[in-house]
């Protein structure tokens, strides 16, 4: 297989401001967003100042067009991939119940985690942790959809519409580059990129719970 290629009146609180950014985005997402206002409960990226190379390096990471179709080396990794598929389908339905955006979305992770070096299972183990799979999620600190992506990102190296953020592809290509620039920044150390993914450096609950949660999505078979 190739490789190349996130109680009571805080409660409340947070649900009314959900629901004040759905409205507000309403156009643009539509009416599920009003119907799913929920708040996300996950940490947010902290903006940090960037070198011009890495927001150059970052920008071109997010902007690449290239649709997500994946390239395999021969017909075992072919194979390989849908069986993953399946699998994984099989798992997300319960949260994902129409089959076609399902596999979409398995196919757009799958390939957006290969391209930026990550493992699938981690990219799910960490949507599930952030957003429990609810692509117009909106933390109390404004991060958005499956990956939480705070909108100072859009404008660091987007294209200063932090309103796509709620688009799949994009989401989940800013996630996986983000997670893959703290873990560069981190000399591969995850439990500590996941720890600046989530604004809680240097504590374990959230690593502990994303690791947990990458072995619900695991591949039995590979």
């Amino acid at each position: 297989m190739n490789g190349g290629l996130s109680r009571s009146g805080r409660e409340r609180r947070r649900f009314g401001a959900a629901l004040l950014l759905s409205r507000t985005f309403a156009p643009v997402l539509g009416p599920l967003a009003l119907a799913l206002p929920h708040a996300a409960q996950a940490g947010a990226q902290v903006e940090e100042p960037l070198a011009n190379a890495v927001r150059s390096a970052l920008a071109a990471a997010v902007n690449d067009s290239a649709p997500p179709k994946p390239a395999f080396d021969g017909i075992e990794a072919r194979l390989a991939y849908l069986r993953w598929l399946g699998e994984m389908s099989n798992r997300l339905q319960k949260r994902k119940a129409e089959h076609v955006a399902r596999v979409e979305f398995l196919e757009t992770a799958w390939y957006e985690s290969k391209r930026a070096g990550l493992e699938p299972s981690l990219l799910l183990g960490l949507i599930q942790v952030e957003s429990g799979f609810r692509k117009y999620a909106i933390s109390s600190a404004g991060a958005r959809g499956y990956t939480q992506v705070m909108p100072f990102w859009a404008r660091l190296i987007g294209n200063g519409d932090a309103r796509h953020l709620f688009h799949m592809q994009t989401n989940l290509r800013f996630g996986c580059v983000i997670l893959r620039h703290y873990l560069d920044l981190e000399r591969g150390d995850m439990h500590m990129a996941l720890g600046r993914y989530n604004g809680s450096r240097g504590r374990p609950e959230y690593p502990n719970a994303v690791f947990a949660s990458q072995r619900g999505w695991v591949d039995s078979r590979a």
